[in-house]
Order: structure tokens, then sequence, then C-alpha cells
């Protein structure tokens, strides 16, 4: 019997705009991992697991080799992220015939770098660069230097402007301009962390790196409520198992890491190494154990289990700050990658990159990272850092606010000092005078 004949709207294909929404739907039904056929899932699992070991693998071998190798590290990892961030818009640059955006955005980021880490510089190595007299005029002109390097950078922009692009251009720099603050800024933190002591690099990386590992490996096998619509495979059961883990093992970690001088000792010489001799001394009282008294309660129930009585617990002060890193790592870091998943679908990209096999570009593994440094550093100086009198901040002191006359004053004084405890020989004193001046000193003062 034959069929029923179907009009010629039935044959009609159908329009753009209905593929284009048949397509949206399609994207944004998303299978959780724990829904996913088995060999697929297995396969993924099998190369995100060896990149992650590798990864952190390269980690631990660059962090033995010494602080230097470190920032070098953050350093080239910021690069490879802010190209990646920048890529995004090149590509409507070079359709629009639009000139100097890539040369524009690579301008402003060494700039921006100049300014950042000359401050760190400036800051964590005054004895050094105070003293010479190469470095003294760039130092004590440094943020002006760097104001004049962005005036040329802002100026260059505008005299490129091109009619009819303006729109565009305008968006490209305010793009610029966001990853410098997300990208170059926050890592510059990261690298003042390195310098504050390597444990405030490694505690805090290792809390994002479990959280993002339980966090998958819970979603794995027992997600089954998707938590963001932005990240459509992150689950409630992977978010809840992953702040649960992070916890345990921030508690624990920071009870290994406080161990070793090389992590916890600020960077004195960048030349310094795992296989070093590193002491500081005083050491920052948050890593020496304290006694905390347990309730009654507590001892009772303790002493039925164990059969023996435990008043109380002896903690580091760091171990507790762990929980509250790690706090910050499992609930509040982790929008830093759903920030940078509503940028990938804003753009309708998958990753940011190809860099890392299994995981995406490298802006897909350091978008929590980066806000986790920022939020590190803001805490270890809130509440963590001990603030001493150091040679460089009093040589900074002298150097800044005493004119010549009053620096070779206090000089005699110190002299004098150290000849009334024995320290030096009087004849040091008698040979200080106008006779060790150089002539263009001396020509100076008897004017």
């Amino acid at each position: 019997m034959a069929g029923k004949r179907r009009s010629p709207a039935q044959y009609r294909a159908p329009s753009p705009q209905t593929e284009e929404k048949q397509l949206l739907v399609k994207k944004d039904q998303t299978i959780l991992l724990a829904a996913q056929p088995a060999k697929k899932k297995w396969q993924n699992w099998w190369l995100r697991t060896i990149t992650t070991f590798i990864m952190i693998g390269t980690f631990f071998a660059i962090l033995a080799s010494g602080h230097i190798w470190v920032i070098v590290m953050v350093v080239a990892i910021q690069i490879m992220v802010y190209n990646e961030v920048i890529h995004i818009a090149e590509g409507p640059a070079k359709e629009r015939s639009l000139r100097w955006f890539k040369t524009m955005s690579w301008y402003f980021l060494v700039s921006t770098a100049y300014y950042l880490y000359g401050e760190s510089v400036i800051y964590y190595f005054q004895q050094v660069v105070l003293v010479d007299a190469s470095l003294l005029p760039f130092v004590t002109h440094h943020r002006f230097i760097s104001f004049v390097l962005y005036v040329i950078g802002f100026v260059f922009f505008v005299t490129n402007l091109k009619k009819g692009f303006y729109k565009r251009q305008f968006s490209q720099f305010g793009w610029t301009h966001m990853a410098l603050i997300l990208v170059v800024v926050q890592s510059h933190f990261i690298v003042n962390n390195i310098l504050e002591g390597l444990i405030w690099l490694v505690l805090p990386a290792s809390l994002v790196i479990c959280n993002d590992i339980f966090a998958y490996v819970c979603g794995f096998f027992w997600g089954r409520t998707q938590l963001i619509q932005l990240s459509p495979k992150k689950t409630v059961e992977g978010f809840v198992g992953a702040w649960m883990c992070t916890l345990v093992f921030g508690f624990l970690w920071a009870s290994l890491l406080m161990r070793s001088n090389y992590l916890i000792c600020p960077a004195k010489d960048l030349s310094t190494s795992a296989w070093s001799n590193v002491t500081c001394e005083p050491k920052n009282p948050v890593f020496t154990a304290v006694p905390w008294p347990l309730p009654e309660a507590w001892t009772s129930i303790l002493k039925y289990v164990f059969q023996t009585t435990i008043s109380e617990l002896w903690i580091a002060p760091i171990q507790l700050h762990a929980l509250v890193m790690a706090c910050f790592a499992s609930l509040i870091a982790p929008f830093g990658g759903f920030f940078a998943s509503g940028v990938k679908r804003a753009f309708n990209i998958k990753d940011f990159g190809q860099s890392i096999p299994g995981h995406g570009g490298m802006t897909d593994r350091m978008d929590c990272q980066f806000i986790m440094g920022l939020f590190s550093y803001m805490y270890y100086q809130s509440f963590i850092k001990t603030y001493n009198l150091s040679v460089g901040a009093i040589l900074a002191t002298v150097i800044n606010n005493l004119s010549a006359q009053d620096q070779l004053e206090l000089l005699e004084r110190f002299l004098t000092y150290f000849v009334n405890q024995g320290v030096l020989d009087p004849s040091a004193l008698e040979k200080f005078g106008a006779s060790i001046l150089s002539e263009s000193a001396r020509a100076v003062f008897e004017h």
C-alpha cells in the first residue's frame, strides 16, 4: 500500500537558524564523566594521568634546582598563558586588517613586567642594587621609567586608531589590559611568594593540583549532579569530594613541607638549590609546633580507644593556615576555572590550546593557580609574615633620605663604634677623612 504523499514543505531543508539552534542544543547536552562510554572514559583517564605525573615530576625537578629556575618557570608559564589569551583576539584583528595589535600586546607585556618585577627586585634585593652605581639611577627612578614606557604604548595605540574600527580596537585594548591584570599581575605575586619562601609557592599550588585531581576522580566515579552550567562536566559530588580530600592533604602536606629549611627560608641567594645548606634564624613562628589542649570529652574518648591518656596535641600554626588555604583552593579557586570556561564559551572554543595532551592549553591548567597565588600572597602578608629590619631596608633609608655628607658622617660613626668595640683596628678610623674621598667628591664637599 502506497504511503501518504508528503507536501513540498516537508522536503524543505532546515533553515540556517534552525541548524544553529540544533547545534547549540547538542553542545549543551554534555555527558558527565560517570555517564560516558567506558572505553572513551578510560582512554582519557590514562592520558590525563600520564601527563599529570609528567608535569608533577617536572615541577619538583625545577623546584629542587633553585629559586632562580622556579622564577624562570613561572615567567615562562606567564608568557605562554598570555600568548594563548591574546591569540583569541588576534584572529579577528587579522580579519579586519588591524595592524600592530600583536606588537602592542607584547609591548604592554614587557613594560608591565618591567614595572612589576623591578618592584620585586628593588624590595627583596635592596642591599645589592642600591650599592651598584650603574643600577642606582634605574632603582631610584624605576616607577617614572615604567610610567614613561606605558605612556609610549598608549600614544602608539591612539595614533593607530583606524576609522570604522574604533569599537573593535578599543575592545582589543581592553582585552589586552584584562590579560595583563589577570595573568601578568597575578603571576607577579606568585614570584613574590617564591622570594618569601618556596613553601608559599609549593603549598598553594599543591592544594590546587590536589583539588583538581580529586574533583576529577570523584566526578569520574560518582558524579551525577551538574555543578555549574559554565563548566558542564563539573559535578557537585566531585566538588564536595575534592574539598574533603584537599583538607586532609593540606594538613598532612604542610606538616611535611615545614621540615625543610630550603622551602621555608626566604630567598637570600638565588643560586641556592635543594642541596645547599640553607638556614634562617629566627624562623617564622608558624613553623614551630605548639601544644593544643584537648577538651575533656575528647581526652576521655581517646583514652578509651587507645588505652592511654592524650591531653594535648602538638600542631604547628602552618598546619591550621593550610586548612584555610585548602578551603580557598577548593571553594573559591575553581571559580577561576569557571571564569576561563565562560571565556571559552564566549569565543566558541573547546580549549585555549593543545600544548598539554589531555588537558588542553597552559591556560586550562593555570586558570585556578593565578587566583590562588594572589590569595596566598595577601593571606601571607596579612596573617603570617613577620616584619623585621633588614640591611636592605636600612640601606634604602640611608641612600634615599640622607645627603652625601650625612652618609659620610654615619659611616664615621659606624667606624668609631666598631673601633670602640674592638672589631676594627684604630688605624681604620685614622685613615678616614678627606684623604679617602675621590677628587670629584672632594670638589663637591668644598663647594
